[in-house]
């Protein structure tokens, strides 16, 4: 079996104690959830090499109630057929600005949003690239979250790019350029970019879905 399969089953068996936790009202479900939810750690710990408390604490009591993905929005901007790509401080990787959902914000204003903060231009949307579920998709994880990630197409209402607070440069590149970077795979894989593209180049595009 595969470690991303593993992943998986785990993460399916915290979201069974989570919600049912948050649902029982009879004492002994509930403390059977609790001992499934302890089996799920003890599991994780067998798995990750040296995990911290704190991220072993994130990862079951960031949420309570019925447990759902988390959404990861991507906004993909061109200009000139190129795409706008951003460099982070952290990792010295690129990526399509983005980040997660915010309460509050619709997708959409969250790619408006994190293109501001991380590129410094104003931008709109102009449609929905795609819409996938990372784990099938296998994309390299940094935590044990479920995620969708979606991505949006949009056009610069400025042209002023610069770096944010969590970047450190910006640019615009073509796919082959964009290509040949040092990416910043959790965020975005090269299948990402070349349906960016297409998406781009298309008169009519029909929203990619898992």
């Amino acid at each position: 079996m595969k470690m991303d399969d593993i992943e998986l089953l785990i993460e399916k068996l915290q979201a069974i104690a989570q919600t049912g936790k948050h649902y029982s009202k009879d004492v002994f479900d509930r403390e059977r959830y609790d001992q499934l939810e302890d089996v799920s750690k003890q599991l994780i710990t067998k798995l990750v090499k040296n995990p911290s408390q704190k991220r072993l604490n994130i990862f079951f009591d960031a949420d309570t109630g019925y447990v759902t993905p988390k959404v990861d929005i991507r906004a993909a901007t061109f200009r000139d057929n190129k795409i706008l790509l951003v460099r982070e401080k952290s990792s010295g990787e690129w990526s399509i600005p983005g980040g997660w959902g915010d309460v509050g914000y619709s997708a959409a204003e969250i790619a408006v949003k994190e293109t501001f903060e991380e590129a410094g231009i104003k931008v709109k949307p102009k449609r929905m690239i795609a819409i996938k579920d990372m784990q099938k998709n296998h994309y390299p994880k940094k935590n044990l979250n479920y995620v969708y990630k979606l991505f949006f197409e949009c056009i610069p209402t400025e042209d002023d790019i610069h770096s944010g607070v969590e970047t450190s440069d910006v640019r615009y590149f073509t796919l082959d350029e964009a290509l040949k970077l040092n990416l910043s795979l959790a965020r975005n894989m090269p299948d990402d970019f070349k349906r960016a593209f297409a998406c781009h180049k298309a008169d009519n595009w029909e929203t990619y879905f898992d």
